[in-house]
């Protein structure tokens, strides 16, 4: 399976406004985070090969348990957060439609270009 930190530089966060918090915290030189993916959403000719689930979201929804519903494995739940351009649970609302894609492999083809 895909590993959403693939191909993702770590970068050390020594920020001046974390300074004391980090070193409370035990880490005088900062933290190591990883760097933001700049993530490509697939053009119209790729999403046209995807097979798309619609899923009406409820009450009691989350992401994991889709993933886990349709993927089999609630890692990856941020499959369906990205292409839902979504990124937690709190960007939907009762009744809105979201978009299962699949095959995973290919959407995880997508994601790791």
């Amino acid at each position: 399976m895909s590993d959403r930190y693939y191909n993702r530089a770590l970068k050390t966060n020594s920020h001046p406004l974390y300074k004391e918090y980090f070193k409370e915290r035990g880490f005088p030189f900062g933290v190591e985070q990883y760097t933001t993916p700049a993530l490509q959403y697939p053009d119209s000719d790729e999403d046209s090969e995807l097979t798309i689930i619609n899923h009406v979201w409820r009450y009691g929804d989350k992401y994991y348990k889709l993933a886990y519903e349709h993927y089999g494995d609630s890692n990856l739940w941020w499959v369906i957060a990205w292409y839902n351009l979504a990124p937690t649970e709190s960007h939907n609302k009762i009744g809105d439609v979201l978009y299962i894609p699949f095959p995973l492999s290919d959407i995880l083809n997508l994601y790791n270009v």
